[in-house]
């Protein structure tokens, strides 16, 4: 049997293991298609990641997420989440909200909403200490500083402390002088409400504090309580000088002055001096002829109260003051004449 070898290449064997070989465009197409999936693939885990990022920045910080949203005033540089038109008129006065009952107008809804309930009388918001009604938020709140005893508002003059700001406010006016409350009768200028309405009894006539006592009648419950001395004979306002005793506060002030000298109230036309008010008002009558107490019998006038009082013993002839001597001798008269007549 003839056997014909054929002769075959070297690297035919090893090739039949391997698939042909792709042309070089083909390949460099899948690689390029390989590299762009890869970089699609990081193009979509970094925004998964930013989203993340994103997420937790919201959760941590909502004024970043919301920055777009906000608004900042050009005037006092208030930033606002899309309520700045409502605070615009907070600068240009603009009160376009208008009170149905007394016409007062307002720059935002929820402040003529609150002044609403001076009308209707509501006092939605109840102190949980007292019970006690307001009619606005911020009064309850500023109420609420009289049960802790907080005192938030300091005077910058004397350094006192009050639990709301109007009672600083008030006080104020005790350093300026200001009185800008004013008596609609004689005009005349207080610094504070109480002392205005105390003030306006005079004019009204009205005495509301009886005397348990004596039934007396008095404008003020400081003035009442000073009258009872007089029933009780208590003097607790003593003279450090001579130890005299007095039953109101002023009038140890006056008495104080005769220790001193001092003689604060001055006459405007002759320069004299006197220590108490009412000595300088009833001087100043001298000048002015003024004669405003009248005898009721002749109707001679006088410009002092006690010189009436002396004139009126010459129509009731009494004779309160005594001569110590001559009642002695009248006394040793008298008993000389009984004495004769019982012996006759």
């Amino acid at each position: 049997m003839l056997v014909i070898k054929a002769e075959v290449p070297h690297d035919w064997t090893s090739s039949l293991d391997q698939q042909d070989p792709e042309p070089p465009h083909i390949k460099e197409e899948e690689e390029e298609q390989c590299i762009s999936q890869k970089e699609m693939h990081l193009t979509v885990k970094r925004e998964d990641e930013e989203k993340t990022e994103h997420k937790l920045c919201s959760k941590l910080s909502p004024k970043g997420h919301t920055r777009e949203k906000s608004f900042d005033c050009d005037v006092c540089g208030k930033r606002f989440k899309q309520v700045l038109k409502k605070h615009m008129p907070v600068h240009t006065g603009e009160k376009p909200f208008i009170c149905e009952f007394c016409s007062r107008g307002f720059s935002r809804q929820e402040n003529l909403k609150s002044h609403m309930h001076v009308h209707t009388g509501e006092k939605p918001f109840v102190c949980d200490v007292c019970s006690r009604g307001f009619s606005r938020r911020a009064s309850l709140k500023s109420h609420m500083n009289v049960h802790t005893g907080q005192k938030p508002f300091i005077c910058s003059v004397c350094s006192k402390g009050f639990s709301r700001q109007q009672n600083l406010r008030s006080h104020m006016r005790v350093h300026t002088g200001e009185k800008p409350l004013i008596c609609g009768f004689c005009h005349k200028g207080f610094s504070h409400s109480i002392s205005l309405k105390s003030h306006m009894l005079v004019h009204t006539g009205d005495k509301p504090f009886v005397c348990r006592v004596c039934n007396r009648r008095f404008l003020r419950l400081e003035i009442l309580k000073s009258h009872m001395r007089v029933h009780t004979g208590e003097k607790p306002f003593i003279c450090e000088f001579c130890s005299r005793g007095f039953s109101r506060q002023d009038i140890l002030k006056n008495h104080m002055r005769v220790h001193t000298g001092e003689k604060p109230f001055v006459c405007d036309v002759c320069s004299k001096g006197f220590s108490r008010r009412a000595s300088l008002k009833s001087h100043m009558r001298v000048h002015t002829g003024q004669k405003p107490f009248i005898c009721n019998v002749c109707g001679k006038g006088f410009s002092r109260p006690d010189t009436l009082k002396n004139h009126i013993r010459v129509h009731t002839g009494e004779k309160p003051f005594i001569c110590s001597h001559h009642q002695h001798t009248n006394i040793s008269n008298v008993c000389k004449n009984t004495n004769t007549t019982a012996v006759r």
